[in-house]
C-alpha cells in the first residue's frame, strides 16, 4: 500500500511491503550493484513511537549498474589508508589495530607504566 510522501513526489511504502524491483543501497550492494546515477525512486517508512518514522530510500534494480571493480591503484590507496589508521602518531609504530579516535594514540603511549 502506498501513501503520499511529505513532498508528494515519491511513493511511500510501509515497512516490508515494497514491491519487487526496488532495493535499498545495501541490498543493491549485496547483489553486486550500485545506483549508477539514478535518483531515489521510492521510500519505505517504518513506524516508531517516539521520534517519527524511520525512512529507507529505494532504488530501481532494473536501472542499477554493476559495481566498479577494484583496480590495483585503489587497492594500494586502501592499504595505505588502513596503514595510516594503525600507525600511532606519538611513537610512529604500527599498533597492530586501528588507533581509537578517543585516545588518538596507541594504548602503551596513552597509558604508560607509572
Amino acid at each position: 500500500m502506498t501513501t503520499a510522501s511529505a513532498s508528494g513526489s515519491l511513493p511511500v511504502f510501509r515497512w516490508r511491503l515494497a514491491p519487487d524491483g526496488y532495493a535499498t543501497y545495501r541490498q543493491l550492494r549485496a547483489l553486486g550493484l550500485r545506483p549508477g546515477g539514478q535518483g531515489v525512486a521510492a521510500q519505505v517508512e517504518r513506524p516508531r513511537r517516539r521520534r517519527g518514522p524511520l525512512v529507507a530510500y529505494l532504488y530501481r534494480v532494473d536501472r542499477a549498474k554493476p559495481v566498479r571493480p577494484m583496480t590495483p591503484g585503489r587497492w594500494a590507496a586502501l592499504a595505505k589508508a588502513n596503514a595510516a589508521r594503525r600507525t600511532c602518531p606519538q611513537c610512529r609504530q604500527d599498533a597492530g589495530y586501528v588507533i581509537p579516535t578517543s585516545l588518538g594514540m596507541c594504548t602503551p603511549c596513552a597509558y604508560p607504566e607509572r
